[in-house]
């Protein structure tokens, strides 16, 4: 049993959750763990001066739970997948590959987790491209007025900076690009990084 652990991390609205459902489709035996799935409640969240709730922090994320499942797929991927009601996809000489991708804004910003990804994989797109696509979505609760100029695209260029410091080794994927050419590249990588395993070869 082989473990592989994909990292797709990015701006807002880059598309990283179509890039990771879709190489999920593809690969057997793969899982996603969402950092979005990890905010504290709204309630408990501090504003800052501007009244600007701040969910682009790591201190809004329960990164602790996050880490728990990641670790617990680590310890046991066949098992925790089973949990889950997952089925296994066996392989024909008994030597299965499971992929885990954890895609996420600040996923490459913690260093506990950022140490765990084999592949690395950051979307990003432009000002004006973000802010439009960011303004045709639903959010609960609501952006209020001035929010992704006053605290969004800030705090994705603060975050984007500190990451640099940290994460290493990351492919830059353009988010422009269509999510058919991205899904592309994305795959045959990850399928290159899946056949060393298979042969017992690591980078």
């Amino acid at each position: 049993m082989k473990r592989l652990v994909v990292g797709i991390g990015g701006i807002t609205n880059g598309g990283k959750s179509t890039l990771s459902q879709s190489l999920h489709q593809l690969i057997p035996n793969s899982f996603i763990i969402a950092q979005d799935s990890y905010f504290k409640d709204d309630f408990i969240l501090p504003v800052d001066s501007k009244g600007f709730k701040q969910y682009d922090t790591l201190d809004a994320l329960h990164m602790d739970k996050m880490m728990m499942d990641v670790d617990s797929w680590r310890a046991d991927p066949n098992l925790f997948l089973r949990q889950r009601g997952r089925n296994i996809t066996p392989s024909s000489n008994n030597s299965e590959i499971f992929v885990l991708i954890v895609e996420g804004f600040l996923i490459f910003n913690y260093r506990p987790l950022n140490q765990l990804f084999d592949k690395r994989y950051l979307l990003e797109i432009p000002y004006e491209v973000c802010k439009r696509r960011r303004s045709s979505r639903i959010y609960n609760p609501p952006d209020p007025p001035g929010y992704f100029d006053g605290y969004v695209w800030p705090m994705y260029l603060k975050n984007r900076q500190e990451m640099e410091r940290i994460a290493s080794e990351i492919v830059f994927l353009d988010g422009r690009r269509p999510k058919e050419e991205l899904l592309a590249d994305v795959y045959e990588d990850v399928c290159q990084e899946i056949d060393r395993l298979r042969v017992g070869v690591t980078t």
